[in-house]
């Protein structure tokens, strides 16, 4: 399922952006869930604990620039898919920063933005990424590896600390919690810095030599016997990513 995000601080118009989106979703065969934003705080606040597939943003808004949150939005998200609706042409060139896939200008025209998000969703596809399937006293649990802070061994289960807050413990593991995490691994996000922890490197906030400190302010131990090559690992995946 798409995750779409729209941000416009003028309600009227918030509103219309997300009944054409809306009418979108249900036209095509794209399943996906609208969130709406009146501010660009709270959806860069929001966007501490979730990832967004598509991003539909003005760019004059109170406080924080459209282009600055696109900005924002692209230091963490290289594949998400920008698109700025905004009544001022002039921004247009600047806007070429955050690599958007369109830039519709108000009065929004509902064919237009409706082809823009069909494109938009052509270039992604949720089902590429592999979802994990975790056994709980609940029931099945799927879970999105984009959706994962990090994951803690603890008395023979996996504790998943997801980025809305939630946790998901699975049912006692067979086995040991190097094979159950193997295929996480496979995942150049994920590092395993201690051996109960595996994180997302995505959402670091920092590190020392002896934990990583994410975003959410949870805390990841390191083993400081594997301190150097945790260390090298973590800065050869942010310049993998054009962040050093």
């Amino acid at each position: 399922m798409l995750d779409i995000a729209i941000c416009d601080d003028d309600p009227t118009q918030l509103a219309l952006l997300a009944t054409y989106t809306n009418e979108w979703v249900q036209n095509s065969n794209n399943p996906a869930s609208v969130h709406q934003f009146l501010h660009p705080d709270e959806l860069l606040r929001s966007c501490e604990k979730r990832r967004y597939h598509i991003y539909l943003l003005d760019i004059v808004m109170p406080m924080i620039h459209g282009i600055e949150v696109g900005k924002t939005i692209r230091e963490h998200d290289q594949q998400a898919v920008i698109i700025y609706a905004t009544s001022e042409p002039s921004f247009a060139l600047q806007s070429f920063a955050t690599n958007p896939i369109n830039y519709l200008l108000k009065p929004i025209d509902k064919g237009r933005l409706h082809a823009t998000l069909s494109l938009a969703a052509s270039k992604l596809d949720p089902s590429d990424e592999h979802v994990l399937t975790v056994k709980t006293h609940a029931g099945i649990q799927v879970i999105r590896p984009s959706e994962i802070l990090f994951c803690e061994y603890s008395k023979h289960t996996v504790i998943y600390t997801l980025t809305d807050g939630r946790t998901v413990r699975s049912k006692v593991i067979q086995g040991t919690f190097s094979r159950y995490i193997e295929r996480t691994l496979h995942d150049k996000r994920f590092i395993r810095p201690h051996v109960s922890y595996v994180l997302n490197m995505d959402y670091v906030e920092s590190f020392t030599k002896t934990r990583f400190t994410l975003r959410s302010e949870h805390n990841v131990p390191i083993v400081i016997k594997q301190y150097c090559t945790v260390r090298d690992i973590y800065m050869n995946y942010l310049s993998s990513k054009g962040k050093t």
